[in-house]
């Protein structure tokens, strides 16, 4: 078959074949090759392109902020304290309180590129999210003869690149960045997590395709994983159930890994980076309080 001739359909049209370099015992396609070219490049850019200045706020001031008024229906009333309502609500706000949860200011060091993957790969996760629902409700028989249809399942899959894009160059700067300091480390060991599940709904997206190519992914897997003694659990050529674990059980779990993991963030707050001291705003600093000098002895006297 040959490559199609226009260019501009190449990204919606899959079906030409692909070229591969072989080296050794390692095979990689060249648009897989120009994908991790294009990522180390991004990767790049997000270290060293400056970041553009947002707003700026004043110091607060050092007198001790009103009582919040909103603090009694926070904590609940005292006759209520014993209930698991109560008690589960106090639980979750000493946990994370709400100014953890959705803070107002970040600290200096946030802005720069390399904190931005994190939300980029959020943001096309929503995307595959919605975009599958939409093909999950219309069916094969939509995105396989449809234009919208063939827009939406080239939708889908971009958005798929994408997220793996994002999050492997969000992994590559919280690895070199050391994410795991300050008590982090289930932050980072959810990451790592989400990112396994992540594989997995990939590949199981491979699968219910219906399409020759899935048909031959699925039967060159079945080998695989029949050797290493699942494929009794996970039979890779049963459309069915390819299909039922790709559309609701693993974006389940990697969608409870993601929350799971932001929330985490919310709590431990965004990972400084090595050299923050120096690069700390003052606005941000905290402020130590002022112990006010003892009374020289001529003072002290009567």
């Amino acid at each position: 078959m040959k490559p199609p001739a226009n260019l501009a359909s190449a990204p919606i049209n899959l079906d030409h074949p692909g070229t591969y370099l072989h080296w050794s015992i390692f095979t990689v396609s060249v648009a897989n090759l120009c994908l991790i070219a294009v990522m180390v490049v991004i990767f790049g850019l997000a270290l060293i392109l400056p970041f553009p200045k947002g707003r700026t706020y004043p110091p607060a001031p050092e007198e001790t902020a009103p009582a919040d008024p909103d603090a009694a229906a926070t904590t609940g009333s005292d006759e209520d304290r014993d209930m698991w309502t109560s008690r589960a609500r106090r639980f979750a706000v000493r946990l994370l309180p709400p100014g953890k949860l959705l803070p107002d200011r970040q600290p200096a060091y946030v802005a720069s590129w390399i904190y931005v993957f994190g939300v980029l790969t959020i943001a096309a996760f929503l995307v595959i999210i919605v975009s599958g629902l939409a093909l999950a409700f219309a069916g094969p028989a939509w995105y396989h003869t449809s234009s919208l249809g063939h827009f939406t399942n080239s939708l889908h899959f971009w958005s798929v690149q994408l997220f793996f894009v994002f999050m492997v160059i969000h992994l590559w700067g919280k690895f070199w960045m050391a994410a795991w300091r300050g008590r982090r480390a289930m932050t980072w060991i959810t990451g790592v997590v989400a990112f396994l599940a992540s594989i997995g709904t990939a590949f199981t997206g491979y699968l219910v395709q219906t399409n020759f190519d899935s048909q031959w992914i699925s039967f060159e897997a079945k080998d695989g994983l029949n050797s290493v003694g699942i494929g009794a659990f996970f039979n890779v050529a049963n459309l069915g159930q390819m299909l039922l674990l790709h559309a609701c059980l693993l974006p389940l779990v990697v969608g409870v890994i993601v929350v799971w993991h932001v929330l985490l963030v919310r709590r431990r707050g965004v990972v400084p980076p090595i050299d923050a001291v120096d690069r700390i705003d003052p606005a941000d600093a905290p402020r130590e309080p002022v112990i006010p000098a003892a009374p020289s002895p001529e003072e002290a006297r009567p």
